[in-house]
């Protein structure tokens, strides 16, 4: 018997933040990583220079979007990753 599979369809499939370069300027990254995520500032920079890092995860893309923003004008690479594989289940 053949497995069937199945993709849920929701209003947003969650995303994640990944910062791929912190850039020149680490310690403003570490300063928006700690307003986005409420780590501590030491943290936030430990996070930011071990790459990639995961700076949010399962978000709505709207605040994904938001947050790639707020790293990009601080001078760091970001980008938004989609998961769509969560949602998939077997019959």
């Amino acid at each position: 018997m053949a497995d069937e599979y199945f993709l849920l369809v929701c209003d947003d499939v969650p995303h994640d933040v990944v910062l791929t370069d912190p850039g020149i300027r680490v310690l403003d990254v570490a300063r928006a990583v700690r307003r986005l995520t409420g780590l501590s500032l030491w943290r936030s920079k430990v996070l930011a220079t071990q790459l990639p890092a995961v700076i949010l995860d399962s978000v709505p893309q709207e605040d994904a979007e938001a947050a790639v923003t707020v790293l990009r004008e601080v001078g760091a690479q970001a980008e938004v990753r989609a998961r769509p594989e969560s949602g998939v289940l077997k019959s």
